[in-house]
């Protein structure tokens, strides 16, 4: 008897020609930066850009559309670097520059397109006739604004080092910049996601947080003037700021995520309940959503543009007041409970992966610059808490077989947890990590 035994191919071997091809582009524009660039790098810098070039290529051969948003950042950002010709009085008289490519322009256009996108998602919701090309165009206008955030990203870093090279710094040192970050990369995340289940249902609700954010960042930006690009205080003048808030943030971004599908779930579960205390995961958003501006006004910080939070605060109880109206036609397009708990857990997952990481990095650069690992400064102590909190929920799910209603309400508390250590720290509290106040 002939037995044929069939041997699946290698990692290597199952790469196209396109794959190589991009490793090479990728092996280009390492040596160029290296050529053009190392003057302004120390021996961390020149370390982490090679370490990115494998991590570059790896993360487009595990997901090809990565590939196209990388090339797009990379020719963008390069023609914004070759618009400046090293004057960054140019951002106000070259046109590509002044409406586009600068810094504050693409991020303006980056806010823009994610409400836009919210809007296409939400439309495909209830328009069922126009549904799929509502959400493609809510899907694509969701990967414009991240390009362009990336490329706002890589703007403002080159900008920094127009102002002068003692000046120069990669923009992950403050609220405004590492509130754009924050919307890339939440919303990366949950393309990816779209991409694997093969469905757009959930852009309609993640597209919330990252528009939420938005809205911040825009009255941020009036009340504070904070796209000014400013120097470093001395503890962040650290190579370890360029690992610890970008693995921070995967964390912070992929746990809002995980929330706004645990509120779908939510709403899929409880779609056909006709009492009101039934329907709490509703309106506890438009009532968490309306608290921001009070809690703004209560610290006194909304005394500038306080009629924007007026407006914020409206528009946050019609789309709880839209979801309350709709939620049996939102049932029905949202994907069975089984791929939302999926999608949940994986999210939680590899949030907690990164938040780990980066609160090790964090005790590592406290030793480096005020000479201990952990000094329970508020911040430590609320990233301890959010740590602990989602270690919890990941131990009752895979030793206890957590799930269902339990689990998506402690995931959706869990955002509450978050934004306060995120936001909330900076807000009503203080301490060494006071970089970011309001």
């Amino acid at each position: 008897m002939n037995t044929t035994v069939t041997l699946n191919p290698g990692f290597f071997s199952r790469r196209s020609l396109a794959d190589w091809g991009f490793a090479l582009l990728a092996l280009v524009g390492m040596v160029f930066a290296f050529a053009n660039y190392q003057q302004a790098m120390d021996v961390y810098e020149k370390a982490i850009l090679v370490c990115a070039w494998p991590a570059a290529v790896w993360l487009a051969w595990f997901w090809r559309p990565l590939r196209h948003l990388m090339v797009a950042v990379a020719v963008f950002s390069l023609l914004a670097v070759y618009s400046y010709q090293g004057d960054l009085a140019r951002a106000d008289t070259v046109f590509g520059l002044k409406y586009f490519l600068s810094s504050q322009s693409a991020i303006l256009w980056m806010s823009m397109l994610f409400f836009i996108s919210t809007v296409f998602y939400w439309g495909g919701m209830f328009i069922r006739g126009q549904r799929d090309a509502l959400e493609t165009l809510g899907s694509r206008m969701a990967w414009v604004a991240v390009v362009l955030a990336l490329v706002g990203t890589m703007a403002r870093w080159y900008e920094s080092y127009l102002i002068g090279p003692d000046i120069g710094h990669i923009p992950v040192s403050n609220l405004y910049e590492v509130f754009v970050m924050f919307c890339w990369i939440t919303a990366t995340f949950y393309l990816y996601y779209e991409d694997h289940y093969q469905t757009r249902a959930l852009g309609a609700f993640v597209m919330l947080v990252v528009s939420a954010a938005v809205g911040f960042l825009l009255w941020y930006t009036l009340v504070r003037e904070a796209h000014e690009i400013q120097p470093l205080v001395p503890a962040l003048k650290s190579w370890w700021m360029k690992l610890h808030v970008p693995a921070n943030f995967i964390g912070y971004g992929t746990f809002a995520l995980s929330a706004m599908v645990a509120f779908a779930y939510l709403i899929k579960q409880q779609a056909d309940e006709t009492r009101w205390l039934r329907l709490t995961p509703i309106w506890l958003l438009g009532v968490a959503l309306c608290f921001v501006p009070i809690a703004f006004r209560q610290r006194g910080i909304a005394q500038t543009g306080g009629s924007y939070w007026v407006v914020y605060a409206a528009i946050s109880a019609l789309i709880a007041a839209g979801i309350l109206l709709g939620r049996r036609r939102i049932a029905e397009r949202l994907p069975a409970p089984e791929i939302l708990d999926d999608v949940m857990y994986k999210a939680i997952a590899v949030g907690f992966a990164f938040f780990t990481i980066a609160t090790v990095l964090g005790a590592l650069w406290a030793a480096e610059a005020w000479g201990g690992y952990w000094s329970w400064d508020p911040k430590e102590t609320w990233a301890l808490i959010v740590w602990l909190n989602y270690a919890a929920w990941l131990h009752m799910r895979l030793m206890k077989g957590l799930r269902g209603t339990v689990a998506a309400w402690w995931a959706l508390s869990g955002l509450a947890v978050t934004t306060f250590a995120f936001l909330g720290v900076n807000m009503f509290l203080s301490g060494l990590h006071s970089y970011g106040t309001l």
